[in-house]
């Protein structure tokens, strides 16, 4: 897992670091923070030797400033806060990184699980019925678990740190349990257990039985060592002997069938220190912890895929986010054949427009251009395809199927000529150029898919429909909206449409049949289509 910065506030968004990230209200930067005084690009940070970052700030107007000090230049410590602008961040490092750096205060000890282990016990979180009770103590022991389990429920409420979730838990269990030394061992995931929290009297390296330790993992019962250095099964326990270990409590923590984790505690002061009612108790209090620690999980997994969720919506049409995030489409190389509808629509005469005004002055206009046009073609089912330049490629029918798909294309494009009209009506009171475009639809069989490298993966379309819509497109004159046959032959009783003379392109042999939309016959268009839900807007 790679360091990362998490913007905090109500909807904390995580922001994974590499090699080099820059920070800025620009969307050309890798972390976007659209906040009014931070500058377009604020800060960089660039990764160091052994994963460290460094920020440096990139001659911002309010400046960089870290953990309260304004800095130019800053090595990162975990948990660091970074404040550009009104915008708060902190750093996390990389955990393995960070493990790595951390003396090793826990060791798991080889021993022959017989010499060490004097009795395990199941322990049982389920509760007899009422009728099925005739002793008073099995009474009052459900009793003392239901006591423990509400009250500990009350404290281990879901924490934002795994760290002080784990320090309650070993709190609370002391003020319950007289011991020496506690250890929650959390199961990663590949199956091992990694110690992930300590509390010990005195300061010193902590060796556990990992017989003990495996035998719990694996049989998922409670083991309770009453008297280690008096018992003839321990003479081959070299970690008990080594630290005179006396007593030893050792429960799986438990949600339903799933082992979370183990949880450890012993004694050197006296022998026979934690009895059944001792193991029973601790037991109830592992399985209490281990539910705090799922439902800890379980937020931070749906944080990370709101967190997801942000940054696909960035990038990808919501249907596409949707899919993603649910595990149903998965950018893998490949693809499958669909029939899909795909408009292309290019802004004339940018080229010339570019000469008479700055860079700028040109990504802003189209920024402006391509918030509205895209908001159109996802209200209308579409998906993002591509940006190329001033051009938007938008499809109809991938990654999911579209009802009318060749109908709602047409939507889409007539409802961008009249969100323009207005969109020019602005400009040119700003006197400000207006922005006129062509748009060009076909509809035929494609290969649908991720296209690209093993590193960067791209959802897109590929084959000769696609390359005939494109020159469809360049058909198109200003305002002008050109269908091919296959996408007039379904809509064909639904739109105002008139011939227009067949066209040769490149590529093929025999001139296309090509026909100009400019109206929609809405007495004979069938119901619409139910519309996407609109993501953020895009960049």
């Amino acid at each position: 897992m790679a360091a990362k910065l998490i913007l905090l506030g109500e909807r904390q968004l995580e922001y994974e670091l590499g090699a080099f990230d820059t920070l800025g209200r620009h969307p050309n930067n890798s972390i976007q923070l659209l906040d009014r005084i931070v500058s377009k690009e604020h800060a960089r940070i660039t990764r160091g030797p052994g994963g460290t970052h460094v920020i440096r700030d990139a001659g911002s107007l309010n400046g960089t400033w870290v953990n309260g000090t304004r800095i130019d230049e800053h090595t990162f410590k975990d948990g660091d806060q970074i404040q550009l602008g009104n915008s708060v961040l902190r750093y996390q490092a990389d955990p393995a990184a960070a493990a790595a750096a951390k003396p090793k205060r826990v060791t798991m000890m080889p021993g022959q699980v017989q010499s060490e282990i004097r009795s395990s016990v199941q322990v049982q979180s389920q509760f007899l019925p009422a009728t099925q009770i005739s002793d008073v103590n099995v009474l009052r022991a459900d009793y003392e678990k239901l006591r423990v389990a509400h009250e500990l429920s009350q404290k281990l409420a879901i924490d934002s740190d795994l760290d002080r979730l784990l320090q309650k838990v070993v709190d609370e269990t002391f003020a319950l349990i007289r011991a020496d030394r506690a250890v929650i061992l959390l199961v990663e995931d590949d199956g091992s257990l990694q110690a992930r929290y300590v509390r010990q009297k005195r300061d010193e390296e902590v060796k556990l039985s990992g017989s003990i330790l495996e035998t719990v993992q694996r049989t998922k019962q409670a083991v309770l060592c009453s008297d280690a250095m008096v018992d003839e099964r321990f003479k081959a326990a070299k970690s008990i002997i080594m630290q005179g270990i006396r007593s030893t409590m050792c429960v799986p923590m438990l949600v339903g069938e799933e082992l979370v984790g183990v949880f450890h505690m012993d004694s050197s002061m006296s022998t026979g220190a934690f009895t059944e009612k001792d193991l029973m108790l601790f037991s109830g209090v592992a399985n209490q912890a281990a539910i705090a620690i799922q439902n800890y999980r379980l937020a931070k997994k749906i944080e990370q895929e709101a967190g997801t969720r942000a940054q696909f919506q960035r990038l990808l049409s919501p249907n596409l986010v949707d899919q993603i995030v649910n595990g149903a489409l998965h950018l893998d190389q490949g693809g499958q054949r669909r029939e899909v509808t795909m408009l292309f629509a290019d802004i004339r005469g940018f080229t010339s427009m570019s000469e008479r005004h700055t860079p700028e002055q040109m990504v802003h206009t189209l920024n402006e251009y391509f918030e509205i046009v895209v908001d159109i073609l996802f209200r209308n089912g579409g998906t993002l395809d591509k940006y190329v330049g001033d051009e938007i490629i938008g499809l109809f029918g991938a990654p999911v199927d579209l009802p009318n798909a060749p109908l709602q294309a047409v939507r889409c494009a007539l409802g961008m000529f009249k969100a323009l009209e207005e969109f020019n009506r602005v400009r040119q009171s700003q006197n400000r150029e207006p922005i006129h475009i062509g748009i060009g639809l076909n509809t035929g069989p494609v290969i649908a898919g991720a296209i690209g490298s093993s590193q960067t993966l791209q959802y897109t379309v590929i084959g000769d429909a696609v390359n005939v819509a494109a020159r469809l497109c360049s058909v198109a004159g200003p305002g002008e909206l050109i269908v091919s046959q296959s996408t007039m032959a379904p809509i064909a009783p639904f739109v105002v449409a008139e011939n227009r003379e067949p066209v040769r392109v490149k590529g093929k042999s025999d001139a296309l049949q090509i026909y100009r939309i400019t109206g929609l016959r809405e007495d004979a268009v069938p119901g619409p289509v139910p519309t996407q839900v609109t993501g953020p807007n895009q960049r």
